[in-house]
């Protein structure tokens, strides 16, 4: 299991509609196309014989690699290192657009630096997650790998024809190409998915060419951003990953780009987080607003609205995730051929936890509609009558068991974070209709609200621990409570709250990184442990910090930061050992580090 490379030493590229990753040897190890949920074609990271593979690396040489990204994009270049030379792999995506499209292109590129260095090009796909074959069809200038349903043509990209030694069918399923690079000297491969044309040989101009304009994009993009802040570096680059994990077509943002990565190594914690979840989204439009972003987050409002507007329609709360495209078939299946990575199996695609009921997505989504009238984005009647709806559907339902927030199947519970996002939920829609004098039965609306945060106060405090807790049928702490200051239930400096906040410290915290719960002593239907979690470690950071412990906050913030990847990438959860696990990068990661840097700038500049 040694030859799977670290979940952090890998780079994320993409085209704004999927993505793919490649690992610090240059192999790329997971590529679904053509959306992010769409089955994979390349995808040796959750097996390394099954799952198909393409990488471009030094052929009998012994090398150091390094890897990094061309400053404000998600062009990504591998560097090799040897004593006979210096190579750079550079993969990038050129953006997609707008509209849903099957072609897309995935660009390799081989650039001696100097010296001579030997390569090896495999290209091993293996379409839908390796279950169906396909076959090659060979041409005088590339291959075509034809599936049921969808092509990968490769085109060799060259200026003149360059020292090649073999070129092979290694088997009916794949080709491989090794050759020798003298200094000055580029090659590489251009992956096309869908294309309507036979291969053709691709010039280093027409490449440079897509490089500068893929760069120009992105750089323009984030040269709209607003934060000036202490952390501008790492914000930066999670911006970039955020949008890099946005479904153009639609402005849904993704949980991560992919799917089984465990939370623990050899466990059975692994799941798909190719999908959009109400709850991540929301918190986007807090991460975006913060840094200005205000198209991205209109796109993702436009995409609430419409689940808000079925959800209406058939009289029901929200889903608590959908598909990219917003339909919401995610049945969940175990991939049986696959060992897994690093032998953590089950392999599971889709996912059931979509037919759970956590009622604390409503309060997100709310909580950003709210937000996002502040700052000028106002809604339609129509958008509101389906809002007043849905709020009115959790005045009925707010009072119940339900599964939660961090997706547990071991039964339902009346959890605290629920009834609180249900307060804030109903809280938000009532300061939304009067700030904007909408029709809505806000004396109903107050009486649920009040009726929730007299039952947490009652229940959701465990007077023998000191502390709110999970549910209310437990002593167990939950890192999701370290948001109640941060949303208005209580305040910071209540004898309550700090109390809490103190049993979080002695039980949840290790070395300023923050376990969600403790399992053992809250089951959660699952074997096995996990790592700390990294949104909750950004959370106590603004706990600490409203809280008045600016200085242990800063530091656990910095602390965090020594956490990321080389390419400042984060993954769901850090492992004991200081490794990431979980699905890699992810989301709610990166919202939450983009969040604490804002709030945390503020509050350090207003410190007397």
């Amino acid at each position: 299991m040694d030859s799977y490379p670290a979940v952090e030493d890998h780079g994320l590229i993409g085209d704004l509609q999927t993505a793919a990753l490649v690992s610090r040897d240059g192999t790329l190890d997971w590529f679904c196309a053509p959306r992010f949920d769409s089955p994979s074609l390349f995808a040796s990271l959750l097996d390394r014989h099954k799952g198909g593979h393409f990488q471009i690396s030094p052929d009998g040489v012994d090398y150091r690699s390094r890897q990094l990204y061309v400053p404000g994009t998600p062009i990504l270049i591998t560097r090799f290192l040897s004593a006979d030379g210096v190579a750079e792999l550079v993969d990038f995506m050129p953006v997609a657009g707008d509209c849903a499209t099957d072609r897309h292109r995935l660009v390799r590129v081989i650039r001696i630096v100097r010296g001579t260095m030997r390569f090896r090009v495999e290209c091993q796909p293996r379409f839908n997650y390796g279950r169906d074959p396909h076959e090659l069809d060979e041409y005088r200038d590339g291959v075509v790998f034809r599936g049921p349903g969808l092509t990968l043509t490769l085109n060799p990209v060259r200026d003149v024809e360059i020292g090649v030694d073999t070129y092979l069918r290694q088997t009916t399923e794949g080709v491989c190409l090794t050759g020798t690079f003298q200094e000055g000297e580029i090659g590489g491969v251009v992956l096309e998915t869908a294309s309507p044309d036979p291969p053709r040989v691709v010039s280093s101009g027409e490449v440079w060419e897509m490089f500068e304009q893929t760069r120009d994009f992105w750089r323009r993009w984030l040269g709209r951003s607003c934060y000036t802040g202490r952390w501008r570096e790492m914000v930066e680059r999670s911006a970039l990953t955020l949008k890099l994990m946005t479904y153009a077509p639609t402005g849904a943002l993704i949980a991560a780009p992919t799917a089984g990565l465990p939370e623990q190594i050899g466990g059975e914690r692994n799941w798909d987080y190719r999908y959009t979840w109400v709850r991540d989204a929301s918190f986007s439009v807090h991460a975006l607003l913060g840094l200005g972003f205000t198209d991205e987050a209109g796109r993702y409002l436009e995409w609430v609205n419409d689940r808000i507007r079925e959800s209406a329609a058939n009289g029901v709360g929200l889903q608590i995730m959908y598909r990219v495209d917003g339909s919401p078939d995610l049945t969940e299946e175990v991939l049986d051929h696959f060992e897994g990575y690093r032998g953590s199996s089950p392999v599971r695609v889709g996912n059931s936890a979509a037919g759970q009921l956590q009622l604390d997505i409503h309060g997100e989504a709310m909580s950003a509609l709210h937000l996002a009238d502040r700052h000028g984005f106002q809604g339609s009647h129509q958008g509101w009558l389906n809002v007043r709806q849905l709020v009115n559907w959790l005045c009925d339902h707010w009072d119940q068991p339900e599964d939660g927030i961090w997706e547990t199947r071991s039964g339902r519970q009346d959890f605290t974070y629920g009834r609180l996002m249900c307060w804030v939920a109903l809280d938000r829609a009532i300061r939304l209709a009067n700030r904007r004098g909408l029709p809505a039965d806000t004396t109903r609306w107050a009486n649920a609200r009040n009726d929730i945060y007299e039952q947490i106060m009652a229940r959701g405090f465990h007077p023998g621990r000191g502390a709110f807790v999970q549910h209310y049928a437990t002593d167990v702490l939950d890192a999701a409570l370290l948001t109640m200051p941060g949303v208005g239930f209580v305040s910071p400096t209540d004898p309550m709250w700090q109390s809490t906040l103190r049993a979080m410290d002695a039980e949840l915290v290790s070395d300023s990184l923050v376990y969600r719960y403790e399992p053992a002593a809250s089951p959660d239907g699952l074997r096995g442990n996990e790592g700390t979690f990294s949104m909750c470690t950004f959370w106590y950071v603004q706990a600490l910090a409203q809280s008045g412990r600016l200085d242990e906050a800063r530091l656990t913030f910095e602390k965090m930061l020594t956490y990321s990847s080389d390419l400042g990438l984060y993954s769901e959860e850090i492992a004991p050992t200081g490794e990431q696990v979980g699905n890699f990068p992810q989301a709610f990661s990166h919202l939450s580090l983009i969040s604490t840097a804002v709030n945390l700038d503020r509050l350090l500049d207003d410190r007397p």
